[in-house]
């Protein structure tokens, strides 16, 4: 049973490497951002409270975050194992999975996550060229990734569930390299 969850600075490659794994094992690849921006796109409930948090440039809630995740953990695509990616951000979150996870008697979950250096980090969301990716802004979502996530890493190596991979590679090497931990 594959069950991981993806930590890693934005421009790590989370996503690619998770849509790659998820093939790979065919298994369920839950990106938290994919699915708020679909719902946001498609109005649902979920997705016009989401959608007041991210125009005036703030996170989504936990509660909100936490009832995304609830409801995408139930459906059948994840019996068979998942990945995670882009949950949890916060040590409050990653408890509330914790919880989740033992009420829906999944268990067993790994956390890889893709360790990156900084400006490697900023040279790959620079060349990615979206409009709101200045240096500055890069820089300030990477302090804000080091603050909310170090506990987070701290948290899931204590629970002797983390495992480190070096994201500053080919993608080809990465993918090498993670099916190898995963195994």
């Amino acid at each position: 049973m594959t069950r991981l969850i993806f930590l890693g600075p934005p421009g790590a490659g989370k996503g690619t490497q998770a849509k790659a794994i998820a093939h790979y094992r065919n298994i369920a690849h839950i990106s938290t951002g994919d699915i708020l921006r679909q719902a946001m796109k498609e109005q649902t409930p979920l997705g016009i409270k989401a959608q007041n948090y991210v125009d005036r440039g703030e996170l989504v809630p936990d509660q909100l975050m936490e009832d995304l995740v609830l409801h995408r953990l139930s459906q059948p695509d994840t019996i068979s194992g998942w990945i995670l990616d882009g949950f949890p951000r916060t040590v409050n979150q990653a408890c509330f999975l914790e919880q989740l996870l033992q009420k829906l008697e999944q268990h067993g979950e790994k956390v890889v996550n893709l360790e990156v250096p900084d400006d490697v980090v900023v040279a790959r969301l620079l060349e990615r060229g979206r409009k709101d990716d200045t240096e500055e802004v890069i820089r300030r979502r990477l302090e804000v990734y080091r603050s909310e996530t170090a506990p987070l890493i701290d948290y899931y190596s204590d629970r002797q569930q983390l495992l480190m991979v070096n994201g500053n590679q080919s993608q080809e090497e990465v993918t090498t390299a993670l099916t190898k931990v995963i195994a």
